[in-house]
């Protein structure tokens, strides 16, 4: 009995993850808390500046429609930088272009806060966008790299519950840097942010990774297709939706900036906390069920919210408004974990920047979408008929998508008949 205990093999306890085990080393969560720190500085920097763009616009002597120029300079080139910044992530690997993104973004960030004209300003904005179309794909990939992938949905709903949170409360945070040291401060503030991010990164993520002539393989297969598709769709409700929240309390209800961006905080919070759900949920069941789930929430919510005569500042719109909220949490984690699931490793650059593309693409259209629909006065009936607008799009088109992402399975075996093509 002793001689054959002594002859059992012993696992190494630094052996690494194998493909099929769901052990996660503290080096992978490790690097996921660098690449979420460095996702929610982005997200942040999309609304935190929005708040401020009055008092810019009297500063720098500009009009405030001239202003919005700030924001525009800075998703355009995020835009056209996420498929090069997705390449580099394959070739490079996340830490060193998460690391040359984040320089990128801090020059641009110092261009800003210390810009002496608009247009000094906008030419900032600029740089900052460039620097985060390098950053995003290296955040999502850095955020699962050492996650197998039974895991990743574990992963995503942290990294999916910072970067909502941060995308919603930007504007509450913009509003109270503003108006207690102006609007500059928002910009010496996203560079100490940057700083930190950037530390993180270089001192968290994994060297290596992402070697020439190794990224083969097909990136537009059908279930990125699908995820792409949902990701954007969750976006143009989300920006949409809480664009036009934001527009009728400060201009119909008479809020101001910061009061409307606080009565919203709930909401975001109850995103926050959809995502983490949102990945147990895929781990252990596929991605379709938290979809179906938070399109089916969040439509439903937002069918309340557009009966004509409910009101829409009021403490009976607390219930609606949870519902919407912790839907969309729902929808951040099974667009990645599909998509990501049905792709080499290889190729999760270029995966994560075409999921970012459609956030941002649906972002876009969102918020296109809800300025055009509340016009120069927006009025309860036009927020109400909007939100119906939302409310189907999320029953009629949201659920029919997610219906097509995969199962527990399904994007595992996509990914390995994608690598073997």
């Amino acid at each position: 009995m002793v001689t054959s205990l002594r002859q059992r093999p012993k696992r190494p306890p630094s052996a690494p993850t194998s493909a099929g085990s769901s052990t996660v080393h503290r080096a992978a969560w490790l690097g996921l808390a660098a690449a979420t720190g460095a996702a929610a500085l982005l997200q942040l920097d999309g609304t935190v500046i929005t708040v401020a763009l009055p008092t810019v616009a009297r500063e720098l002597h500009v009009s405030s429609g001239t202003s919005s120029a700030v924001l525009t300079a800075y998703f355009l080139p995020y835009a056209l930088l996420l498929w090069p910044g997705g390449s580099l992530v394959d070739r490079w690997g996340s830490r060193r272009t998460g690391l040359a993104g984040l320089a990128v973004f801090a020059a641009g960030v110092l261009c800003g806060a210390l810009a002496p004209s608009f247009g000094v300003l906008v030419a900032g904005r600029v740089v900052q966008g460039a620097g985060a179309g390098l950053v995003s794909p290296a955040a999502l990939a850095g955020a699962v790299a050492g996650f197998p992938p039974t895991r990743r949905g574990t992963a995503l709903g942290i990294w999916g519950a910072a970067a909502g949170i941060s995308n919603l409360i930007g504007p509450l945070l913009g509003g109270l840097v503003t108006a207690a040291a102006g609007w500059r401060a928002v910009w010496w503030t996203l560079l100490v942010l940057g700083g930190l991010a950037g530390a993180a990164v270089a001192r968290l993520l994994p060297r290596g990774g992402g070697e020439r002539g190794a990224a083969e393989g097909r990136v537009f297969t059908g279930t990125v297709r699908s995820a792409t598709a949902v990701a954007a769709l969750t976006f143009a409700v989300m920006i949409g939706s809480f664009f036009l929240a934001e527009q009728y309390l400060q201009r119909t209800a008479h809020y101001s900036p910061l009061a409307a961006s606080a009565a919203l905080l709930l909401v975001a919070l109850l995103v926050g906390l959809g995502a983490p759900v949102a990945g147990r949920l895929a781990d252990a069941r596929g991605e379709r069920l938290p979809a179906l789930a938070g399109f089916s929430l969040a439509g439903l919510g937002l069918v309340v919210l557009a009966v004509p005569g409910m009101p829409l500042h009021d403490p009976a719109t607390v219930l609606p408004l949870a519902a919407v909220g912790v839907g969309l949490g729902l929808l951040f984690v099974p667009t990645s974990r599909a998509a990501l699931n049905a792709t080499p490793d290889a190729l999760h650059g270029r995966t994560s920047a075409l999921l970012s593309g459609g956030r941002l693409v649906g972002a876009g259209v969102g918020a296109a979408l809800a300025g055009a629909a509340v016009g120069t006065a927006p009025t309860a009936s036009h927020v109400h008929l909007a939100l119906l607008v939302a409310a189907l799009a999320c029953l009629l088109v949201g659920i029919p998508a997610a219906g097509r992402l995969g199962s527990a399975g399904s994007g595992l075996q996509e990914a390995e008949q994608n690598a073997g093509s």
